[in-house]
């Protein structure tokens, strides 16, 4: 019954999950695997495992077990385990049980009080189309009139 039950719920993830490039269910790495060499995907990557070697994926989720030593690309990265090295990502979610050990570059980040991070986060520029970049609106200087 179980793996009847296990069949269903994957048969159902793989419909739901179809989007414009057709992936499915995420890839999942389980706490009792460890890969050297470099890893990459156009869908999600859930790490329970140890990973030595650069990363490129769309979405990546680091779990409490998972660890990764090396270079992280990705648009968006959950990080609940550890990393020791870089990451380049759009979006940072840092939980509280994270170790981050090295440089992150991000465009958003969010860190829950109690993450231990060794390293320096970096703010990308946004682009100039931001609200950010434009020039901010002085009020008219007051002419004296005589």
């Amino acid at each position: 019954m179980k793996k009847l039950r296990k069949t269903i719920y994957l048969k159902i993830a793989r419909f739901l999950g179809r989007g414009k490039n057709g992936a499915s269910v995420p890839s999942i790495i389980a706490d009792n695997t460890t890969i050297e060499g470099n890893i990459t995907s156009s869908g999600i990557l859930h790490i329970d495992g140890n990973i030595k070697g650069d990363i490129t994926c769309d979405e990546l989720i680091i779990g409490v077990k998972g660890s990764v030593i090396g270079t992280i690309k990705a648009q968006n990265m959950y990080l609940y385990g550890t990393l020791n090295g870089q990451a380049f990502v759009d979006s940072l979610f840092i939980a509280k049980t994270a170790r981050i050990i090295g440089d992150t570059t991000h465009k958003t980040i969010a860190i829950e009080p109690g993450a231990y991070i060794e390293g320096h986060c970096f703010r990308e520029k946004s682009s100039p189309a931001s609200t950010e970049e434009k020039p901010q609106k002085t009020a008219p200087s007051l002419k004296a009139v005589k």
